[in-house]
């Protein structure tokens, strides 16, 4: 036995939810479900395909109309269908589905809807039969008949997002990724994409024509890729500003001298910092922080925060040079503590 398939409580919104809403709670699913999150997990992969089903259905305005006729109801046109092999076996007419007693209730939820006929080849029309729809879908619309003999009008195919997590270097210089794509048709395509320079937690990058294969020649929809950016635990992003520790050594802070600041991408910065520097300044580097999504060229600051780097194992000329340095400061009437603040 067929079970109905609840779209709305797939996705987990109410029947009045918006396109917006939809949208936010099939990503969301998406993202969890998801075989490349989930490998080998049977059960997670079955539910990705299930929401995508329903995502499918709702985000479409007219396929949505025709989901809400018809409902919980859909077995009276199973038995519509049965009727009408029936009666062409028998060589008799067969009739169009009649959707004029539904209109003559109130639906549950309140909400009123126009009603017309609806026949098989209808049906076909909305939702054609490459789509990777459920058992429900399957004896719902009819898998085959007369309606999949004739052509069917080109359909665009509906778009695709795919998660997809990078590490703070990629984020900083761009990167590219070969994706494993797994079709709600079930099948898979290997891709290549670029990702750009400069992409945060929850950016899409659209990928044109990248999406599920439309119907009878359609243009295919979009990929759309849905960035996560992994913790550096070297760096602190705020905006398009980094924020970076250098540890360095007392006399150099203490002297003046040269330290090295790293990036993301591995390079080494040269950085001159003065003599008595204390402990915890922030020098600014300008443009040497991430760029900006979309201007590659437009970049944030990087800031690096200086702390003095202790030494340890002090042999014992090294113990006597301090006793006599913070002796001197001392009489000299600097209380400052060497390496730090007062």
């Amino acid at each position: 036995m067929v079970d109905f398939q609840d779209y709305y409580a797939l996705l987990g919104v109410p029947k009045t939810a918006s396109e917006k809403e939809i949208r936010s709670a099939y990503r969301k699913l998406a993202r969890q479900y998801h075989p490349d999150v989930n490998p080998g997990n049977a059960e997670a992969e079955a539910t990705f395909k299930r929401v995508t089903e329903a995502y499918e259905v709702l985000s479409d305005p007219e396929k949505r109309k025709k989901y809400d006729q018809l409902g919980s109801r859909w077995k009276e046109y199973e038995s519509y269908e049965r009727a009408q092999a029936a009666a062409a076996a028998a060589g008799q007419s067969q009739q169009p589905f009649d959707f004029d007693d539904f209109a003559a209730q109130e639906p549950r939820d309140g909400r009123r809807y126009e009603y017309r006929s609806v026949s098989p080849e209808d049906l076909e029309d909305m939702y054609g039969t490459d789509r990777p729809f459920s058992d429900f879908f399957e004896t719902f619309f009819g898998p085959g008949g007369a309606a999949s003999a004739r052509a069917s009008s080109p359909a665009r195919g509906f778009d695709l997002e795919y998660p997809v997590e990078i590490s703070l270097a990629e984020a900083y210089r761009g990167s590219t990724r070969t994706l494993e794509l797994q079709l709600p048709d079930g099948q898979s395509r290997r891709l290549e994409v670029k990702i750009p320079p400069g992409v945060t937690d929850g950016n899409r990058v659209r990928i044109a024509s990248q999406g599920a294969p439309g119907r009878a020649g359609g243009a295919a929809g979009d990929l759309y890729l849905l960035t996560s950016v992994a913790k550096d635990p070297r760096f602190e992003r705020v905006g398009d500003d980094l924020r970076t520790r250098v540890s360095t050594p007392l006399a150099t802070m203490l002297l003046g001298g040269e330290v090295h600041v790293p990036t993301p991408d591995g390079r080494r910065l040269a950085l001159k910092i003065p003599a008595e520097t204390q402990d915890g300044r922030v020098f600014r580097l300008r443009g040497q922080g991430m760029p900006h999504l979309g201007n590659p060229d437009r970049r944030g600051d990087l800031h690096a925060e200086i702390h003095a780097q202790l030494p340890e194992h002090l042999s014992t000329r090294e113990r006597e040079l301090l006793q006599e340095f913070g002796k001197a400061l001392a009489e000299s009437g600097d209380a400052t503590s060497i390496g730090g603040r007062p």
